[in-house]
C-alpha cells in the first residue's frame, strides 16, 4: 500500500472505494491537474510548432516528428506505469511524473539542436505516460469504487477544456515572448500539478492481495495476474477495434480543415466548425451515464463506433451547406467525446477492476500508437488519393471495421463470441 500520512483515512475498498469527502478531493485534484498538464504537455505543442519551424529552420515535418515521437515514448512507458500503478498507486508516479514533466518542458525550451529537440521531448513522452489520461483513469477507477463512472465522466469534462484554456493562453505567450520563453513559462505552472499531486494522492491504495481478490467478469486477470493481457478472452478483439476506431477519429481531426478550405470556405470557417466539434465532446460525455445505464457493453461500444464511421462518411459526402457541415462535426466531437468515456471503462466494463491499471495501460498501448501516427496517415491518403473526400471514405471505411471486430459479448463463464 502506498504510503500516507493521513493515518484517519478508511482503507479503501474494490467494491466502496474512498468516503465522498477523500473522493471529492482527489477528483478536484486530478481534473486541476489534467487540464493543466494535458494544455501544456499535449495542447500547446500545436500552437507553437509553426514559431519553432520558423525560428529554428527545421522543417514542419522534423518538428512534428518530435512530438510523435514522444506518443510513442508515451505508449511504450504506459505499459510500466501501469503496473507501478497497480502495486503502489498514483501518488508516487503521478508526482514524478510531473517532476518530469517540468524538467522536460524546460528542456524543450532550451533545446540548440534538433537532436536535443527529440530528445527533450522524449522526456516528455515519459512525463505524458505518468500523468495525463490512463493513470488518472487507473486511479478514479479504483478510489471510485460504484461512482466511477460520475467521477470519470467529472475528469473528462474538465480536461476536454485544456485546449480552450491554453491554446489562447500559448498563443499569447508565443506573440508576446516568443515560443521557448512561452515554454518556460509554461513550465512555472506545470509545478502546480507536482504540488497537488505530492499533497492530493495520498489516500490509501489497496494491496496487491486486496486487487487479485477484487472482482472480475471473466475471472482470467484474477486467476492469472502476470499473464499477457492478450491472452485473455477478447482482449486482443477488443483493442483492435478501439484502436481501428480510434485512429479514424483522430485522421478526421487533421483532414477537417483543409477538407472546408477546399471546398471553397475559410480557414477561419473551418477551424470554427472544428471548435464546435469541442462543444459536442462535452455534449457527448454529458450524456454518457444515460447511455452506459440502457445500453449493454456491446450494444453502446457498437453504437459508438458506428456513429464515427457515419459522421466520417457524411462529411466525405456532404459538400455544403456550411451549417450542415458544422452540425456533422458536432456529431462527430459527440462521437469522440463518448469515446473518450468507453474506452476508460472499457476494461471494466469488460473485466472489472481486477489490475485495471495494468490492463488498462496494456489496452491503451495502440490507442497512442495510433493517435501518433494518425497525422501521417492522413496527409499519407491524402496525398496518395488526391481528394480528403477519398480520404474520409477510406477512414470511414475503418471505422466500420471496427464494427466487425468488436466481441459481441464476454461472457462470465463463456466463450468471447
Amino acid at each position: 500500500m502506498e504510503p500516507t500520512t493521513d493515518s484517519a483515512e478508511p482503507a479503501v475498498t474494490l467494491d466502496r472505494g474512498l468516503p465522498r469527502t477523500a473522493l471529492r478531493r482527489v477528483t478536484v485534484v486530478l481534473c486541476a491537474t489534467e487540464i493543466v498538464s494535458w494544455g501544456i504537455l499535449y495542447y500547446a505543442f500545436p500552437v507553437l510548432a509553426p514559431s519553432i519551424s520558423d525560428d529554428t529552420g527545421w522543417s514542419s515535418p522534423a518538428v512534428v516528428a518530435a512530438f510523435t515521437v514522444a506518443q510513442l515514448v508515451a505508449a511504450g512507458i504506459g505499459l510500466l506505469v501501469g503496473r507501478r500503478i497497480h502495486h503502489r498507486g498514483p501518488h508516487g508516479v503521478m508526482t514524478l511524473g510531473s517532476v518530469v514533466a517540468v524538467a522536460a518542458v524546460l528542456l524543450v525550451a532550451q533545446a540548440g539542436s534538433w537532436w536535443w529537440f527529440v530528445a527533450a521531448w522524449c522526456v516528455a513522452g515519459a512525463a505524458m505516460a505518468a500523468t495525463l489520461y490512463q493513470p488518472a483513469f487507473a486511479a478514479l477507477t479504483i478510489w471510485a469504487g460504484p461512482r466511477r463512472l460520475q467521477a470519470l465522466t467529472a475528469l473528462t469534462l474538465v480536461a476536454g477544456l485544456a485546449s480552450t484554456v491554453f491554446a489562447p493562453l500559448t498563443a499569447v505567450l508565443d506573440e508576446r515572448l516568443g515560443w521557448r520563453d512561452a515554454y518556460t513559462v509554461l513550465a512555472g505552472l506545470l509545478v502546480i500539478t507536482v504540488v497537488l499531486h505530492a499533497w492530493g494522492l495520498r489516500a490509501p491504495w489497496p494491496t496487491t492481495t486486496d486487487v487479485a481478490a477484487g472482482p472480475s467478469v471473466d475471472g482470467s486477470a484474477a486467476d492469472h495476474p502476470g499473464s499477457s493481457p492478450w491472452r485473455m478472452p477478447g482482449f486482443a478483439r477488443t483493442a483492435t477495434a478501439f484502436t481501428l476506431a480510434a485512429t479514424c477519429m483522430w485522421s478526421v481531426i487533421i483532414v477537417f480543415v483543409p477538407l472546408l478550405t477546399a471546398r471553397g470556405f475559410s480557414t477561419e470557417a473551418a477551424a470554427t466548425a472544428l471548435g464546435i466539434g469541442g462543444i459536442g465532446q462535452v455534449c457527448g460525455r454529458l450524456g454518457y451515464r444515460r447511455l452506459d445505464a440502457a445500453t449493454s457493453t456491446a450494444t453502446r461500444t457498437r453504437l459508438v463506433f458506428a456513429g464515427v464511421a457515419v459522421t466520417t462518411l457524411a462529411l466525405a459526402v456532404t459538400p455544403g451547406p456550411y451549417a450542415a457541415l458544422v452540425m456533422l462535426s458536432f456529431l462527430a466531437g459527440m462521437a469522440r467525446g463518448i469515446y473518450t468515456l468507453l474506452q476508460a471503462t472499457a476494461v471494466t466494463d469488460r473485466w472489472g477492476t481486477t489490475d485495471y491499471a495494468r490492463l488498462n495501460a496494456t489496452l491503451a498501448l495502440p490507442l497512442t500508437a495510433s493517435a501518433a501516427f494518425a497525422p501521417w496517415l492522413a496527409t499519407a491518403l491524402a496525398a496518395g488519393l488526391g481528394s480528403h473526400a477519398a480520404t474520409l471514405v477510406v477512414l470511414a471505411l475503418l471505422a466500420a471495421a471496427s464494427l466487425a471486430v468488436v466481441p459481441t459479448r464476454i461472457d462470465a463463464v463463456g466463450p468471447v463470441i
